[in-house]
C-alpha cells in the first residue's frame, strides 16, 4: 500500500461533506491538488477576485452526499459575474436574475411539465433531492470565463465522476453539450444511464429544447425504485 492510500482523513482538512472527504481522500493529498491550492492562494494574494466565495466552492458536495447522488448534472465553469456563482452548476442564489442557459432549462421544464417560468434561479431544491450540480472547474476569476481551467480542477472532478461510476449504480448522468459529453468516457454505461443533449446556452440555437431529459430522468428513477425529482422551482 502506498503512502497516499494510508493517509488518514485527519491529515487533510478540505471543507467538504464527510462522505465525499472519505471517497476523495487521495485527491486531496495528490500533487496536482497541492498545486491547485497554491494557484488559488496566488490569485488571492495578487488581488484577483475569485468566484464562488471560498466557503461555497464545495457546495455541490455539501448539499448532495456521495450515497445520495441520483443524478449528475455537469456544467463547465462557475458563473463569472458578481454574486452569481454559489457552488452549484447552472444555479444562482435567490434574488439573482437567472442567466440565459438556466432560463432555457426552465423553458424546457415548461415544455415537459407546463411549469411557469420562475424568476428564482436557485437550484438548491434539486441538490437536496440528489442532483449533484457539478461544474468541471470549481472556481473562476471575476469577469474572466475559463480562467481557472487546466489548473487542476478537471483532475479532481474527473475523479468525482469515476468514483461515482465505480462505487455507485443506477445514476443518471445528464451531459449537455460537447464539453460535458467528453466526460462520458469516465462513466460505466453498463451500470449507469447517460442522457446527452445540446447545451442549453442560447448559442446552441435552441437545439436543447424538446430533449425531454427531465421527464426521462424521472422515468429512469421510477424504474430504479427511487423517488422522482420535483423539478419545479418557484
Amino acid at each position: 500500500m502506498n503512502e497516499t492510500q494510508t493517509v488518514s482523513t485527519s491529515d487533510v482538512n478540505p471543507v467538504i461533506e464527510e462522505s465525499w472527504k472519505r471517497v476523495l481522500i487521495n485527491e486531496f493529498t495528490a500533487d496536482y491538488f497541492k498545486n491547485l491550492k497554491a494557484f488559488l492562494l496566488s490569485e488571492k494574494k495578487s488581488g484577483k477576485v475569485v468566484y464562488p466565495p471560498g466557503k461555497q466552492i464545495f457546495a455541490a458536495f455539501d448539499y448532495t452526499p456521495f450515497d445520495e447522488v441520483k443524478v449528475v448534472l455537469l456544467g463547465q465553469d462557475p458563473y463569472h459575474g458578481a454574486g452569481q456563482a454559489h457552488g452549484l452548476s447552472f444555479s444562482v442564489p435567490s434574488g439573482v436574475k437567472p442567466p440565459p442557459s438556466l432560463v432555457n432549462m426552465f423553458k424546457e421544464l415548461q415544455i415537459e411539465y407546463g411549469y411557469p417560468l420562475p424568476r428564482n434561479g436557485n437550484l438548491e431544491k434539486w441538490a437536496k433531492q440528489g442532483v449533484l450540480l457539478l461544474n468541471a472547474t470549481l472556481t473562476v476569476r471575476a469577469a474572466t470565463a475559463g480562467s481557472h481551467q487546466n489548473k487542476g480542477w478537471e483532475h479532481f472532478t474527473d475523479a468525482v465522476i469515476r468514483e461515482l461510476s465505480e462505487k455507485r449504480k443506477g445514476i443518471v448522468f445528464l451531459l449537455w453539450g460537447k464539453y460535458a459529453q467528453a466526460k462520458e468516457r469516465l462513466i460505466d454505461s453498463s451500470k449507469h444511464f447517460v442522457l446527452k443533449a445540446a447545451h442549453p446556452s442560447p448559442l446552441a440555437g435552441g437545439a436543447f429544447f424538446n430533449c425531454g431529459h427531465f421527464k426521462k430522468t424521472n422515468e429512469i428513477l421510477r424504474q430504479e425504485g427511487l423517488e422522482e425529482i420535483d423539478w419545479q422551482i418557484t
